[in-house]
């Protein structure tokens, strides 16, 4: 009764903190590919005038989801387009969070699962097609701004890409970032304890000379107008002039939790250093560890997880006498929204 009454609470405490005035919908869909080989799904967010009864979404017997109306019609007008990229081996469900605060606030949300990195698909072959990541979010927007009577239409030169971890990566490769393999491989040697070396070696994307070619080049999608990473991953592996010429504003928020795997002087803090000071924030949140950018997880999540794939329940751990995650979650997305406003439009 204890477990089922505090996932309830969690549930009201999280959906209260993010809601808003506005209702807004969601739908779910697998966008085809003409290959037939990475068909991607997708969820998207957005602003609705309905009143009817909202369901939960995202949820589940680990994580906390966020409340919307399913399949309801968008409201008039046109609306900013964020586009969300999740970390290596999570799924959308995983900024469920961010993407009800912003729906709320008007924006219209997709997410997507990248094949090949998440949680029920960690295909070898897939996983290794780094360089496809870019490419999933430019067809996220393709879908999104090619039905308006779905999910509302989308504002012109207000389209922006989030991504956590890897997520990170893949939305600063779709900004104008360009990655170099062998200045990763090399900074691997030095940094034989960083996370993204591991999980660059299990992806092992670089393995052939088209590969290599394919990983390194203009991954873009110059339709973005503004980019977040949160505690991104293989930024050490982008080059110094691609970031120094970045053309899109950049906000970089870091998890401030000392940490070996995933140290923010390495990572976030390096790539701020890199970017155009003009026009990029840098956002370190002391109490805030890699995963608290995730679903806010249940009584008995880490159990769950443990048993589904042992060691994931380390993705429920917050810092020790840290803010819940809940709280800085309501941090981050109130920076986002934010910088967004603020952000220049042509």
């Amino acid at each position: 009764m204890k477990t089922a009454f505090g996932a309830l609470f969690l549930v009201c405490l999280t959906t209260s903190v993010f809601a808003g005035d506005n209702a807004i919908g969601f739908q779910a869909s697998t966008l085809p590919d003409t290959q037939n080989d990475r068909p991607l799904e997708m969820v998207v967010w957005y602003p609705t005038a309905t009143t009817a009864t909202p369901q939960l979404f995202g949820d589940n017997p680990a994580f906390v989801g966020a409340l919307a109306v399913p399949n309801t019609p968008p409201t008039a007008g046109e609306h900013p387009l964020v586009v969300l990229s999740h970390g290596f081996g999570g799924n959308w469900i995983n900024q469920t969070w961010l993407a009800s605060a912003l729906a709320h606030k008007g924006y219209i949300v997709a997410a997507v699962n990248h094949p090949g990195s998440t949680s029920k698909d960690r295909t070898p072959q897939a996983a290794a097609q780094l360089w496809r990541r870019p490419a999933d979010l430019s067809r996220a927007i393709d879908a999104v701004t090619a039905q308006p009577q779905q999910f509302g239409a989308v504002a012109k030169h207000r389209i922006a890409a989030v991504g956590h971890s890897l997520g990170g990566w893949t939305v600063m490769e779709t900004a104008g970032a360009r990655f170099d393999p062998d200045r990763f491989a090399l900074d691997c040697k030095t940094h034989t304890k960083l996370a993204s070396c591991n999980v660059y070696r299990q992806m092992n994307p670089a393995s052939t000379s088209v590969s290599k070619a394919r990983l390194a080049a203009d991954l873009s999608d110059k339709r973005v107008t503004a980019v977040v990473s949160l505690d991104l991953g293989l930024s050490r592996g982008m080059t110094d002039d691609s970031l120094a010429g970045l053309p899109v504003p950049t906000l970089v928020i870091a998890a401030g939790v000392p940490s070996e795997e995933l140290p923010a002087q390495l990572e976030s803090a390096d790539l701020a250093k890199r970017l155009p000071q003009a026009s990029t924030r840098y956002v370190e949140i002391k109490d805030a560890s890699h995963f608290s950018f995730m679903a806010v997880c249940k009584p008995g999540a880490v159990a769950l997880l443990e048993e589904d794939v042992p060691g994931d329940g380390i993705i429920c751990g917050d810092a020790e006498g840290g803010r819940a995650r809940e709280v800085i979650q309501e941090q981050v997305a109130s920076l986002i929204a934010e910088f967004l406003v603020q952000s220049p439009r042509d």
